[in-house]
């Protein structure tokens, strides 16, 4: 059977609507308002003005740990020597916070932010895209660190042909894969069966559920990313209030699997970021139990 742990991404209280917010005020609102529930695994993203040690105590005041990351690059342009520079220490980062895994992802372009979900002008820039994660995916391997390719709507690997095209180019001895469940639907890919075939390379999850007659409504009207999620559309939602069968991707884990399933809500459709955390919360007990966080 597999063995993991279920922590939490924060994004609900440091995405903003222009960047990531990572400032020591937003980290203690969430990380007191997270502490109220069961939720102990939090994903690390350490702000620029702590050190690893800083970041830990942070954590620790709030009775929290660190989860696996997510290093991400525009690896069609990024020079090889910078990503592998940045590859290098964000994967050092991770390993003294005693994570053994990080999600993998390409950097969003502006295109495919402006019609999100439907693989926008081609895959012309993939053999680009391949090179570069196998160099940050070499880089990360190096520092003890198990990458794991995770999709993500609005970039350059995002459709199904994209992250076949990936994972079966770059060698699954530096490249592992990290399935999200959110992001894989939102591109009518069906979670559970890309993550069977793929299921000996699963190094670590993220569980997103998602609304897909909104996905659908979205994508119909050419609604941007931001529109499709925020102002107009109603994409993500809390596990189990959409239409991702996340049981089924679970059961997709392989018995050799011994990592983390990372909750996201990207935007939460509960009144509050900590009503929206809490439903994940009790998502997690009443169909996991109470033993994985």
């Amino acid at each position: 059977m597999p063995d993991f742990r279920v922590g939490l991404n924060p994004l609900p209280w440091v995405l903003t609507p222009d960047s990531f917010d990572l400032s020591l005020p937003v980290l203690r609102t969430a990380f007191s308002q997270i502490e109220t529930t069961p939720f102990k695994g939090i994903h690390a993203d350490p702000p620029a003005e702590l050190d690893v040690a800083g970041y830990r105590s942070l954590l620790a005041e709030f009775g929290l740990e660190p989860a696996p990351g997510y290093f991400s690059a525009d690896f069609q342009s990024v020079d090889r020597r910078d990503l592998v520079e940045a590859a290098q220490r964000h994967a050092a980062i991770q390993a003294e916070l005693g994570n053994t895994e990080v999600f993998l992802a390409a950097g969003l372009t502006s295109e495919r932010i402006a019609h999100p979900s439907i693989g926008y002008g081609g895959d012309a820039l993939l053999p680009q895209v391949i090179e570069g994660v196998g160099t940050a995916a070499e880089a990360i391997t190096a520092e003890g660190v198990t990458p794991a390719l995770h999709s993500h709507v609005g970039s350059t690997i995002e459709t199904e042909s994209e992250i076949r095209a990936v994972l079966d180019a770059v060698p699954a001895s530096v490249l592992s894969f990290g399935p999200d469940t959110g992001h894989l639907a939102w591109a009518g890919i069906t979670p559970s069966t890309l993550m069977t075939q793929y299921a000996d390379r699963i190094a670590a999850a993220h569980l997103k559920d998602v609304h897909l007659h909104q996905a659908q409504t979205a994508r119909d009207a050419d609604a941007n990313y931001f529109d499709a999620t925020v102002t107009k559309f109603t994409v993500w939602t809390e596990p189990g209030r959409g239409d991702v069968d996340l049981l089924a991707a679970i059961r997709a884990l392989p018995d050799t699997f011994h990592g983390w399933l990372i909750v996201e809500v990207d935007v939460p459709e509960a009144d509050s970021n900590l009503a929206s955390t809490e439903l994940s919360a009790r998502w997690i007990t009443d169909h996991l139990g109470t033993t994985v966080f």
